[in-house]
């Protein structure tokens, strides 16, 4: 069952992967089949209506299934061992409908037409996803996305949790992988009205889901926690960073 588990997560991952490549392409409208404004719009209402079910399913999906009660109840239905993967496949796959079923919507918010202005939006696009990326790697990128579980689980080792760490960007902002999709989705030379929906509507989740993960964080690590929530701004970074006696805490990460 140990390598069942692993190639169940490998496979995972993978489709994660791809479907990760495939959102920086879909939201800055890069050469791939399908992008945020490629297609025919259609009607207003019905465009509206399709994206919102479409980004309600992944919020929903997304948060439900990060909440610890829910990981309780479903753990005796999947193996722990591929919780988080099975976490990350239903993701990706709800991702995955999101770029097929998304319906452009016309109108053109701002339209910059300076190439420097350009540049500088197209830089600050490329930005935010790398701060999402390195932001990964800055806690256990391979315990984020499942692999570290299936891998201990391949090789008979019992799970042990990741180290509360506070290292690289996490010493600045608590949540720099949602600073890095606030600035790639809002960091665009084009904003049509579909876009416009995106940015919103998952700007608006983006901080629905701090919330809820805060709370669960406070309920599970306590103090550690509170000291951490004190010192180190939500999501706009302060220049200088404090470190605390958290950072010694064997208690979880920052997700």
């Amino acid at each position: 069952m140990g390598a069942l588990a692993f190639l169940y997560g490998t496979v995972s991952y993978l489709i994660f992967l791809v479907v990760f490549l495939y959102a920086a392409a879909f939201v800055g409208n890069l050469p791939v089949p399908k992008t945020i404004d490629s297609g025919a719009p259609a009607g207003l209402m019905e465009s509206v209506l399709v994206n919102v079910l479409l980004l309600g399913l992944f919020a929903v999906q997304h948060s439900v299934m990060a909440r610890p009660g829910f990981k309780r109840w479903w753990t005796q239905i999947v193996p722990k061992s591929v919780e988080r993967s099975t976490y990350v496949l239903f993701a990706s796959l709800l991702l995955a409908l999101l770029y097929w079923q998304w319906q452009p919507i016309a109108g053109v918010l701002w339209d910059v037409q300076n190439p420097a202005g350009r540049v500088a939006l197209y830089a600050l696009f490329g930005l935010g996803w790398t701060i999402v990326l390195l932001s990964t790697f800055m806690i256990n990128h391979f315990d984020l996305f499942g692999l570290r579980q299936v891998w201990l689980r391949a090789r008979g080792a019992d799970y042990t949790e990741v180290s509360f760490v506070t290292r690289g960007f996490y010493k600045f902002v608590r949540h720099p992988i949602m600073l890095g999709f606030l600035i790639a989705f809002w960091s665009t030379p084009t904003m049509t009205m579909g876009h416009l929906l995106f940015a919103i509507a998952t700007t608006g989740y983006i901080f629905i889901g701090i919330f809820f993960e805060e709370r669960d964080l406070k309920d599970a690590h306590g103090a550690s926690f509170e000291r951490y929530r004190a010192d180190v701004p939500m999501i706009l970074p302060r220049l200088s960073a404090r470190t605390s006696e958290y950072n010694e805490s064997k208690s979880g990460v920052i997700r």
